[in-house]
């Protein structure tokens, strides 16, 4: 069975944690919903490099973060499916440079 990859879990992550932090108001519990995704994906990037994962994990957390200043300029739909996508785009970036770590397997 093929493992899920990485962009799919960010973006599920984020947009979970969105929904769950807006319908129930508490965002220590939208927190978990990201950490769930970041959970998920850290391993396969951390297998290959440990700086690469805390980079990607920093930058994914750091998107999500930028999200919220940025939904009161464009509403929070836009911020949050901007962020997704380019927090998506940051776990395919990570998969590629994870398999070219290691040996393209």
């Amino acid at each position: 069975m093929r493992s899920v990859p990485s962009p799919v879990l960010i973006s599920s992550a984020v947009l979970g944690g969105y929904v769950v932090g807006r319908r129930t108001g508490d965002r220590a519990l939208a927190g978990v919903a990201l950490l769930a995704g970041l959970g998920a994906a850290l391993p396969r990037w951390t297998r290959s490099s440990p700086l690469l994962a805390a980079a990607l994990g920093a930058g994914t957390v750091g998107l999500v973060g930028l999200s919220h200043p940025l939904a009161h300029r464009v509403g929070p739909w836009p911020a949050v499916l901007g962020t997704t996508a380019a927090a998506s785009v940051l776990a395919g970036v990570g998969d590629a440079l994870a398999r070219r770590g290691a040996g393209g397997s």
